[in-house]
């Protein structure tokens, strides 16, 4: 059944019967109860181009994706994050776009975006430091959220970020507690904001403890299980090897424990790891028991959350500049235990 037909069933203006639809006000509410009451009777459905023309919105959601960032498409992380920000879309009749884009036509496809009004507003994924799509959003006035934040921006902008120094301070203090002292760090690339702000949660742990900042046992790179396991490979091979590892992705953490179990050693005995586990849907940490001790924060939440603040801007572009700061957990796992014994 198509608008035309629903509207004759009901003897009903097409324009009353989808202004009913959409939720304007000038429809009186016993209308729109009867529209709604026979929509569902006749199981109908307007379409997104329909809605689109009565509402003057394009009910459509940007993610923009860099050629060079095109690895996200296979990151499970990137998944779990769209799957959860396409709940929200779904629930609130918005569909989404996704583009891969080379480097240099990014700002093109913003200006493109923009002037077809092809959506509403747009996601900004994985922001670097002083990232200049922010002030070029913000130039075009194209809404926007960051999933994160980029240091160095001091233009107001949406954002919705894990509190990434606070949690690896944290973990950091807690291999302490175990009593290590060589504590390794393997990071993301840190250009990237998020793995910036865990090197400074690591840094400052450390300084507060009185231990000096060994650059030997600090790595940064693609968050691959590969690079995991050769960084480890390599420190453990080391005159002084560290007894604790923090890794900044449980992908990495899986190549950290082949390297370590490759050398006869036990993880959470003779190394200890922490990593961050974003409590992925298809890559689960372990049981009722973590296998990784882990700061955790789910980023499928995140992707819900940050729909939501950004279907709320569109519909009320006078609302104060919204942000939100999660806080991660850690979960105590089987791959922490106290440092061994000096001989």
């Amino acid at each position: 059944m198509n608008l035309k037909e629903l509207s004759r069933n009901l003897g009903l203006s097409q324009t009353t019967v989808s202004r009913a639809l959409n939720g304007y006000p000038e429809v009186s509410a016993s209308t729109r109860q009867r529209v709604e009451d026979a929509a569902r009777a006749y199981n109908y459905t307007p379409s997104t181009r329909a809605k689109s023309l009565a509402t003057g919105k394009a009910l459509a959601i940007g993610h923009v994706i860099p050629v060079s960032n095109k690895h996200e498409m296979v990151n499970p992380i990137f998944g779990d994050f769209i799957a959860g920000a396409g709940e929200t879309y779904a629930k609130n009749g918005y569909e989404m776009i996704l583009s891969i884009v080379a480097d240099a036509d990014e700002q093109k496809v913003y200006e493109s975006l923009k002037a077809r009004r092809s959506v509403d507003g747009v996601v900004v994924h994985g922001p670097r430091m002083e990232d200049p799509r922010i002030p070029f959003l913000h130039k075009i006035g194209l809404p926007f959220v960051v999933h994160g934040r980029a240091s160095g921006c001091r233009l107001p902008y949406a954002w919705l970020d894990v509190n990434n120094r606070s949690a690896f301070q944290r973990a950091t203090d807690f291999l302490f507690d175990l009593g290590h002292e060589r504590i390794a760090l393997i990071n993301g690339l840190e250009d990237m904001d998020f793995a910036h702000r865990r090197r400074d949660g690591y840094c400052s742990a450390l300084q507060s403890h009185d231990c000096v900042i060994d650059t030997a046992l600090m790595r940064s790179g693609e968050m691959t299980e590969v690079f995991g396991y050769y960084c480890t490979r390599d420190m453990l091979s080391g005159d002084h090897p560290p007894t604790a590892i923090l890794c900044s992705s449980l992908i990495s953490a899986l190549g950290v424990r082949r390297a370590i179990e490759e050398r006869g050693l036990v993880m959470g005995k003779d190394v200890s790891v922490v990593t961050h586990d974003d409590a992925l849907s298809y890559l689960q940490n372990g049981g009722d028991v973590p296998i990784f001790t882990a700061t955790r924060s789910s980023v499928r939440d995140a992707g819900r959350q940050l729909a939501e603040m950004l279907l709320a801007t569109i519909a009320d572009p006078m609302l104060p500049t919204p942000y939100r700061l999660l806080e991660a957990e850690l979960m105590v796992g089987s791959s922490t235990g106290p440092a061994p014994r000096k001989d």
